[in-house]
C-alpha cells in the first residue's frame, strides 16, 4: 500500500512521529514541554506536541491512548479517539487524564499518545420513510448478550 504524503511542521526538539514496527498502525506523539507537568489523580491537561499537519482531503488523524502508558501509569486520552480534520491547521495537542491514585509526571519528549491516519468519506443524506430490516434490527447496548 502506498504511503500517504502529509506535510508537517515540527516546532519541537522531538523527532517526527514514526512507526515502531513495519506492522504498526499508529505513530507515537511526544510531549513538547518547557517544564514537566504533574497530573494529580483525576486531573486532566492539554499537552502540546509542537506538531502542525496538513492532511490531504479525505483523511483524518485519530489521537488514541498508548496502552503501556494506560496500564503502567494510569494515563489515558480523553475525547478518545480525538479527530484531527483535514482542514485543521493548529497545533496537535493531546488531552491527558491521570486515572491512577498517584500523581504522574509528564516530561518533555515523553510518548503520550499515538496517531493513526485514516481515509474517511462524507455522507450524502437520503431522506426516506422506511429503512431496511435486519436480524438485529433495533437491538443494541448488550442486545447480543454473553456467550
Amino acid at each position: 500500500m502506498p504511503k500517504i504524503q502529509v506535510k508537517i511542521i515540527n516546532q519541537s526538539s522531538n523527532p517526527l512521529p514514526e512507526y515502531s514496527t513495519a506492522g504498526s498502525a499508529g505513530m507515537d506523539l511526544r510531549a513538547n514541554l518547557e517544564a514537566p507537568i504533574v497530573l494529580q489523580s483525576l486531573e486532566r491537561s492539554l499537552i502540546p506536541t509542537g506538531l502542525f499537519i496538513e492532511l490531504p482531503d479525505g483523511y483524518e488523524a485519530q489521537v488514541r491512548p498508548r496502552s503501556g502508558l494506560a496500564i503502567k501509569q494510569g494515563l489515558t486520552c480523553l475525547n478518545s479517539p480525538g479527530t484531527i480534520d483535514a482542514d485543521y491547521r493548529g497545533e496537535v495537542k493531546v488531552i491527558l487524564i491521570n486515572l491512577s491514585h498517584e500523581p504522574q509526571t509528564i516530561q518533555h519528549g515523553d510518548r503520550i499518545a499515538q496517531m493513526v491516519v485514516h481515509s474517511v468519506g462524507q455522507v450524502a443524506w437520503v431522506p426516506v420513510t422506511e429503512i431496511g430490516v435486519t436480524e438485529r434490527n433495533a437491538g443494541g447496548f448488550g442486545h447480543t448478550g454473553k456467550s
